[in-house]
C-alpha cells in the first residue's frame, strides 16, 4: 500500500510542473468538456459507456473524454494532478490516500459496480471445478493492494487455501499485462475481466472455471471519485455528471442484452455484438452493476474488512470522510 501511495504522490509532483492539463481544455461545441480517467477498459463498466453512447452526458451539457489509466494508482494520480475531473477506480485507493494523512483527498460521489467482475481461468477445462484444484498451483492475481488481488486473496482463504503456502499468487505483473503473461506461459491460472475472459476461452488460450464476484459476495468494487475542490467550486458539474450516471444505470436494467451490447460496442470495436451480449447477460445475471450510485455504509465496511484482511489498512476510515452520497441521492429524485 505504501508503494502505491508513494507512486501516486511522486507522479503528482512531477505533473505539477506542467502548465496544461487536458481537463482544462475546452472545445467550442456548446458542451462543457470534462475528462474521466478509468482504471481499465472493461465491459464491466457498461453503464458508463451507455451514458456516453446513449447521449446522457450530452443531455446534461457535458462532453466526456474517457482516458484509460491502466491501474487505480494511475487514475488517482490523474485526479490528484488535475489531469482528470473525475476518475473511475477501486475505492480502496481513496482509503489509502486518506490513510496517508492527505486532508484534501478526493471523495467518492457514486458507486458503479458491487462485486468483483473478474473470472478465474485455467489452462484446462474443469468440470466440475473445485478450489482444491489450485492447491500447489500458481495464479496471476494482480498487484498487491489492488481490489482484484485483495478479493482473490479473500476468496482463496474462504475456500481453505492459504496464499503463499497452498497456492502461489503472482503479484508482480501489471494489471493490463496479466492476460499476455498467461498466454506466454506464466501461471497455472489467471483472473481476467470481460471481454478478455470470453475471448481467451473462445480462442483456446484458457478456460473460465469460476466467477470471482459470486465467490466474494457484494463489495463496493469500482466507484466514481472527484476532488474536494470540484465539489466545492462546481457542485453543478458534479450534479450533472452524477445525473448522467443515474440515467445510465436506470437504462441498463431496463434494456435488452442486445441494446446494452450495441451501446458498448463503440468502446470495444474489436469485439462482436454476440460476445458483448453474452458478457452483458453474465454481469446482469450476477447482479454486478449498481441500480443507483448510492454506496451503503455496510458495503463500505465490508471493503475495509477485505483491505484489513490483506494487511493494507493502516487505520479505519470513517464512511462520511470518504463518501459523499448527497449528489447521488439528489440525482435519483430528479431523474425519477
Amino acid at each position: 500500500m505504501k508503494r502505491v501511495v508513494a507512486l501516486i504522490l511522486c507522479a503528482v509532483m512531477a505533473s505539477a510542473v506542467m502548465c496544461f492539463f487536458p481537463a482544462c481544455a475546452k472545445k467550442d461545441t456548446g458542451l462543457k468538456k470534462i475528462v474521466l480517467n478509468e482504471v481499465t477498459r472493461s465491459v464491466f463498466y457498461a453503464p458508463l459507456y451507455a451514458a456516453v453512447s446513449r447521449g446522457f452526458f450530452e443531455e446534461e451539457g457535458l462532453e466526456l473524454e474517457i482516458v484509460t489509466g491502466g491501474g487505480s494508482d494511475a487514475s488517482m494520480t490523474a485526479l490528484l494532478a488535475g489531469e482528470a475531473d473525475f476518475a473511475l477506480m477501486g475505492p480502496e485507493t481513496g482509503v489509502y490516500v486518506v490513510n496517508e494523512g492527505k486532508t484534501e483527498h478526493p471523495v467518492i460521489i457514486g458507486q458503479l459496480t458491487k462485486r468483483d467482475g473478474s473470472f478465474l481461468l485455467g489452462r484446462e477445462k474443469a468440470e466440475p471445478f473445485s478450489w482444491e484444484q489450485l492447491r500447489g498451483k500458481s495464479v496471476i492475481g494482480g498487484r498487491v493492494g489492488g481490489m482484484p488481488y485483495m478479493t482473490l486473496m479473500w476468496v482463496l482463504n474462504k475456500n481453505g487455501l492459504t496464499p503463499g503456502e497452498d497456492v502461489e499468487v503472482i503479484s508482480n505483473i501489471q494489471f493490463n499485462l496479466m492476460g499476455g503473461a498467461f498466454q506466454s506461459g506464466t501461471g497455472d491460472y489467471v483472473t481476467l475481466f470481460e471481454p478478455t475472459a470470453t475471448a481467451f476461452q473462445d480462442n483456446g488460450s484458457g478456460y473460465i472455471v469460476a466467477n470471482i464476484g459470486l465467490e466474494s459476495g457484494e463489495v463496493p468494487y469500482t466507484a466514481f471519485m472527484t476532488s474536494p475542490k470540484t465539489v466545492k467550486d462546481d457542485p453543478e458539474l458534479v450534479m450533472s455528471f452524477v445525473r448522467a450516471i443515474v440515467k445510465a444505470q436506470k437504462w441498463v436494467w431496463s434494456a435488452s442484452d442486445n441494446e446494452i451490447a450495441k451501446a458498448m460496442q463503440p468502446f470495444f470495436p474489436d469485439t462482436d455484438i454476440p460476445t458483448l451480449e453474452t458478457v452483458a447477460k453474465s454481469y446482469r445475471e450476477t447482479d454486478s452493476w449498481m441500480k443507483t450510485p448510492v454506496m451503503t455504509e455496510d458495503a463500505f465496511h465490508r471493503l475495509l474488512e477485505i483491505i484489513d484482511f490483506n494487511g493494507q489498512l493502516k487505520a479505519p476510515v470513517e464512511f462520511k470522510e470518504l463518501v459523499d452520497n448527497s449528489f447521488a441521492e439528489k440525482a435519483i429524485k430528479e431523474v425519477g
